[in-house]
């Protein structure tokens, strides 16, 4: 299975921090009205809606602020969202691609604003199809070493969920991250579930299918800071890159 990735840790202590600012509380907020919007209000019957409401929950939202996102995605307080999703694509330094997922209301804001954290940043817009290509939808579940008093090893998830169609599973540190096919994550969540294994997170979304490795620390830094430029903008909701950083690298980065 593969190892660990600071990479990815990284960007999960990312969102911790952007949840103490408030700014991963609105993503989340987002998240919960287009699930609605697309699938109904109703969690039991919209699997998409039941993984959003309980990432919230994970990130501490408020209970009230949850129930009020539900009601406008799904139009039940005579009101109603109106989000559209739109996808920039993006190299980076060394080459590294990036798919930038917006949920805006004003599509020109939102590009006027990417495009200038891009350029502002040491990256270039990219042509539609020329980074998207990299990427695939796949499921991906997070699932957290620590549980009441418990801690859960990689043969755990994996007893619980190789039969639900989890193809991979990588080493984040703190946790576990489950890859399936993009079908395939109620399942794998769902498995987890009944084995009484709790998660962070349950959502697709885009990994690469093959990584840019990053070696020099400076190289490594401007990647970081560009990726981390754009996702600070209030209507991107996610931002997807296909850097390899190692853990020594990382850590010379963060210092």
């Amino acid at each position: 299975m593969s190892g660990h990735s600071k990479w990815a840790t990284t960007k999960h202590k990312k969102a911790a921090i952007d949840a103490k600012r408030g700014k991963l509380f609105a993503k989340l907020i987002k998240n919960i009205e287009i699930a609605a919007k697309m699938g109904g209000p109703d969690p039991a019957g919209n699997p998409t809606l039941y993984d959003a409401v309980q990432k919230a929950k994970k990130q501490s939202v408020p209970n009230k602020n949850i129930d009020a996102a539900v009601k406008r995605g799904g139009g039940l307080d005579g009101g109603g969202v109106d989000y559209e999703t739109i996808m920039y694509e993006v190299y980076g330094p060394q080459g590294v691609a990036l798919l930038v997922e917006c949920l805006t209301d004003n599509r020109n804001r939102a590009a006027m604003e990417v495009r200038t954290a891009v350029t502002r940043n040491g990256g270039t817009m990219a042509d539609p199809g020329s980074v998207s290509r990299l990427f695939e939808r796949r499921g991906v579940v997070v699932v957290p070493k620590e549980q009441k008093g418990r801690e859960v090893v990689e043969d755990d998830v994996l007893e619980a969920t190789l039969d639900a169609g989890a193809e991979d599973v990588s080493d984040l540190g703190e946790s576990f991250e489950v890859l399936s096919a993009s079908s395939d994550v109620v399942a794998v969540r769902t498995a987890l579930q009944a084995a009484g294994i709790d998660y962070d997170s349950a959502e697709v979304q885009f990994v690469a299918t093959l990584d840019i490795p990053v070696a020099d620390p400076a190289d490594a830094g401007k990647v970081v800071r560009l990726v981390d430029a754009v996702d600070d903008l209030d209507d991107v909701q996610n931002v997807f890159a296909n850097a390899e950083i190692s853990d020594d690298v990382m850590e010379q980065v963060e210092a």
